[in-house]
């Protein structure tokens, strides 16, 4: 830990941001090191602090597929050869078909999607 730093609960935008440009000076920080130790334990209160403070919405699996697929510059043509099926892969983009197991899994790999995320309920269209 830095000399004249000692880290407590973040509970202000100060804190916060007292944190955060701590951690992008020591983000490289070689493992084991003190510095290290310092990154890590920030990256907890930070995250705890966004966690607290952020309230994040809730985004349904298929805009969660949309966002990633559009971040990486897919089309749904390009992922219909993970899935061999255009057809499926149009209903399920387009709320007629729920994702099936396998679909979940494959997304979680192509896309880095942590397969909680897809997982949830959400509703289909009529």
């Amino acid at each position: 830990m830095s000399k004249t730093t000692q880290w407590f609960l973040l509970e202000s935008e100060q804190d916060y941001s007292l944190a955060t440009a701590r951690y992008e000076k020591i983000k490289y920080a070689a493992k084991g090191s003190a510095e290290h130790r310092e990154k890590m334990l920030l990256v907890h209160l930070i995250s705890e602090y966004e966690n607290k403070e952020w309230d994040l919405p809730a985004v349904d699996p298929i805009e969660t597929i949309k966002i990633r697929m559009q971040e990486f510059g897919l089309k749904p043509a390009d992922l219909a050869k993970h899935y061999g099926n255009k057809s499926n892969l149009s209903k399920v983009l387009n709320y007629q078909r729920p994702l099936s197991l396998p679909m979940i899994r494959q997304f979680g790999i192509t896309l880095h999607i942590p397969t909680d995320m897809l997982i949830q309920e959400y509703a289909l269209k009529e």
